[in-house]
């Protein structure tokens, strides 16, 4: 007999139906899997007996050929494991009467017959929703990121032998319930900007970059506060949509780094150290190909601390994710395309022993040092960092000064204030921020007057500017009138973003 169950397989963050197809025929007992299933897969094998024959069922001694289809693409995972078990016992006749032609099985099995938790369920569940299947039989342990999808029905299972009573009648398996989504508290530890004492340009900086989405380079000395500021970025962040959460929490699953919440509620905060190789970075891997850092920093920020100490190559990575917002890649195991629309922050010292341009330390490095150190961040890297600012010590005085500083909501509110400007300007556009503007959307909302386009001239001309920064200034200036309420670009906003390019200023 012949018996044919639906399955998923992961392309990247899609989701693509297989049917395993199972012939259990007379002959010399033998078990061949065809369809090109990977070593995990064929080491179900194994697997299902042992669950099959642990949850008192019979494990057919006959030939069986087990065929994945369609045959040309590659089947990786464990999480074909109960589909499988379920077809063997299709096919042996002992689900008689169960319908299982309008249901999607996944999950791994244990040797005793539980079921294990599997990586990206919810992109899974996602493309075979968009398929049309709507009954799901997944493992208990995906129960809370599963929970989250509505419009189907999702029937959470803690062994082969419960889903076999399902499946016969004998004993029901209840539906989960949707959960609402909420967003999480924003923070790292006790991150806040009311704890970051002066640093008044690198403040209103992090405040123009999160409100439109740019890019963020500090330039200071070691201790100044850099990371601190940094860490700050996620309390000021807009709070995540349901959608966005969704798309964030795709990318979490099949990396297997999704919580016990099941859904991303926050925005990510990744923080590489700067080993990171190019593949840790972008994506990939020998088998399976995993997303990278820029990926994992989807919706959120990527912050490299130390920006020189990275391997030039790895940094060199980045520019093409910046521009578009997603990267390819293609390895051996297949080529896959995952999103990567981050804000970067980063932080360097202005010099190898760090104290030059300091207003209260003395700078012990040569002018070839200085240069050699500064030429490790290429001019096409830092044409893409939209803002780029000084952070310098403060004194004693001013450390250990009782004067409150703004805190992270009021920040946040004028943040959030800017974003729905831009969520309203770009509702017919298919963007949300300032960021994401090309020059169809530039020449639309980014009109300069002719004081305004003097400025931006003379800054061109005089700092060798590129046709990318003029572009990134515009949309910084962009930004700066949508925080201070104003409908169009004044002069002011421009001299304001053009002053955030001290790289562009120096020699």
């Amino acid at each position: 007999m012949i018996a044919k169950i639906i399955c998923y397989a992961l392309n990247g963050l899609d989701g693509v139906p297989v049917e395993v197809e199972t012939d259990v025929n007379r002959g010399m007992p033998a078990y061949e899997m065809v369809g090109l299933p990977d070593t995990v897969v064929k080491e179900s094998k194994e697997r299902v007996r042992s669950a099959i024959k642990n949850s008192g069922l019979l494990f057919p001694m006959n030939k069986i050929t087990i065929n994945f289809a369609p045959a040309d693409l590659k089947k990786e995972g464990a999480s074909f494991d109960l589909a499988i078990a379920i077809s063997l016992l299709k096919a042996s006749e002992q689900l008689v009467g169960a319908n299982v032609s309008d249901t999607v099985f996944l999950g791994e099995l244990a040797l005793n017959g539980d079921l294990r938790a599997v990586n990206g369920l919810l992109p899974i569940l996602i493309s075979a929703k968009g398929h049309g299947f709507r009954k799901f039989i997944v493992p208990a342990a995906n129960a809370r990121e599963a929970s989250f999808l509505g419009g189907a029905e999702i029937y959470p299972a803690v062994s082969l032998s419960e889903v076999i009573k399902h499946l016969v009648g004998v004993k029901t398996i209840l539906p989960l319930e949707t959960t609402e989504f909420v967003a999480g508290a924003k923070g790292i530890g006790s991150a806040d900007l009311k704890f970051v004492k002066g640093q008044p340009m690198a403040r209103r900086a992090l405040e123009i970059a999160v409100a439109g989405g740019h890019n963020l380079l500090m330039v200071g000395p070691p201790g100044t506060g850099k990371t601190m500021i940094a860490r700050c970025l996620p309390t000021v962040m807009p709070d995540l949509s349901f959608e966005e959460a969704l798309e964030i929490t795709k990318i979490h699953s099949v990396a297997g780094i999704l919580g016990e919440e099941g859904i991303v509620t926050v925005r990510p905060f990744r923080t590489p150290h700067h080993t990171a190789t190019t593949v840790s970075m972008c994506g990939g891997g020998n088998r399976v190909v995993h997303p990278g850092e820029i990926s994992l920093a989807h919706g959120g920020v990527l912050f490299l601390d130390e920006l020189p100490e990275y391997k030039r190559s790895t940094l060199e990575a980045l520019r093409q994710p910046l521009e578009d917002g997603k990267i390819t890649v293609s390895r051996a195991g297949g080529t896959y395309t995952y999103p990567s629309r981050f804000m970067l922050c980063a932080s360097m010292n202005p010099c190898p022993c760090g104290n030059y341009g300091s207003a209260n330390l003395t700078c012990s490095c040569s002018p070839s040092e200085i240069r050699r150190y500064r030429k490790k961040i290429s001019g096409p890297l830092l044409d893409r960092i939209d803002l780029q600012v000084e952070v310098d010590n403060i004194s004693y005085d001013e450390l250990i000064s009782s004067e409150k500083e703004e805190g992270s909501a009021s920040v946040k509110e004028r943040v959030d204030a800017a974003r729905s400007v831009q969520r309203e300007r770009f509702e017919d556009c298919g963007i949300v921020m300032n960021a994401e503007m090309g020059e169809r959307e530039i020449g639309m909302f980014c009109g300069l007057s002719d004081e305004g386009n003097d400025i931006l001239r003379e800054a061109f001309e005089k700092m060798n500017l590129s046709a990318r920064a003029r572009a990134r200034i515009v949309k910084v200036a962009r930004t700066i009138a949508d925080l201070g309420g104003s409908a169009n670009i004044l002069p002011e906003h421009v001299y304001e973003a053009v002053s955030y390019r001290i790289f562009d200023k120096m020699d």
